[in-house]
């Protein structure tokens, strides 16, 4: 019984291994190397993207497929993009993979891009071998400086350039310049406009009579009243009394919003010249011929 049972084990184990040969067997006669485009093997650094191209198939009439590698981190060196397929000028279709690399070592060394096993899944169903493909990586700075020359540790703070304020000086002086002459020309054209208005304008030159006789007492000189009376003459292009203010107030509109104290004028002037009794002392004569003369010049603008 034992030996029976020893014979049939035996049996059991050579039935395996004959399987287990024919099944290597068969993986290993679909197998067949890839044409591949590798990078450049030297003068890499920390973040350089390298890129893996390989041959699908040669311009057949029935195209094929294979299965997209994995990405995202493969090892401590790379890092595996998304790939994808391109077709050539020549009709050719070629897997590109893309590996950037993510560390940076201390001394130059050699690393390997990883080998790949891609199956074509129609028509042929071959599986493409895609060996290692080694290169070498730098390190982005030196562990130590070469302390020779101006090649130190550490250099000194730049100094600022000075800026040139030579120029932004003459730029000022040519700025305030501009504005002295500016605010000049202002100033004489206001005098200007004062003078030829003190000229043109009747309740102009009754103020400028006014202000050069003896301010405080304008109200006592007969001078200026009759001066303003000349100016209401002259506005209106008749003489006006207090019984054709409507006539000034025709010819004259811009005078209304003065019509009570230009009737209490009239009314204090009549007093003044021609009643036996004393007027109003305090009638305000010059605030009213500056009023007017506002007016006025409201009306000229």
């Amino acid at each position: 019984m034992r030996r029976l049972l020893c014979r049939r084990s035996l049996m059991t184990c050579h039935v395996m291994t004959v399987l287990i040969a024919g099944f290597a067997l068969t993986s290993t006669v679909g197998a067949a190397p890839a044409e591949v485009e590798q990078p450049r093997a030297f003068g890499h650094v920390l973040g350089d993207v390298l890129t893996q191209r390989i041959l699908l198939q040669s311009g057949s009439r029935n195209a094929d497929t294979a299965t997209m590698p994995s990405t995202g981190r493969i090892g401590i060196w790379f890092e595996r993009r998304t790939p994808r397929v391109e077709t050539d000028a020549n009709g050719r279709r070629w897997m590109v993979i893309e590996y950037q690399i993510t560390n940076a070592p201390q001394t130059l060394i050699t690393v390997a891009l990883p080998a790949l096993t891609l199956m074509l899944t129609s028509p042929s169903g071959t599986v493409l071998q895609v060996p290692e493909w080694p290169v070498s990586v730098g390190p982005l700075t030196p562990q130590t400086a070469f302390t020779t020359g101006d090649l130190q540790a550490l250099r000194p703070d730049r100094q600022a350039m000075v800026a040139a304020t030579a120029p932004l000086r003459r730029q000022m002086m040519w700025a305030l310049g501009l504005f002295a002459l500016t605010l000049l020309a202002w100033l004489g054209w206001w005098h200007w406009r004062n003078r030829r208005e003190a000229a043109r304008l009747p309740f102009a030159r009754a103020l400028a009579g006014m202000q050069r006789s003896n301010t405080a007492d304008a109200n006592q000189n007969a001078h200026a009243w009759l001066s303003l009376h000349r100016a209401l003459n002259e506005t209106a292009e008749q003489v006006v009394h207090a019984g054709s203010l409507p006539d000034l107030f025709e010819k004259a509109p811009h005078l209304k919003p003065l019509r009570p104290q230009l009737e209490r004028f009239y009314q204090q002037s009549g007093e003044r010249f021609f009643a036996s009794g004393s007027f109003d002392a305090g009638f305000p004569l010059l605030d009213l011929c500056r009023d007017l003369y506002r007016a006025e010049r409201r009306r000229q603008r």
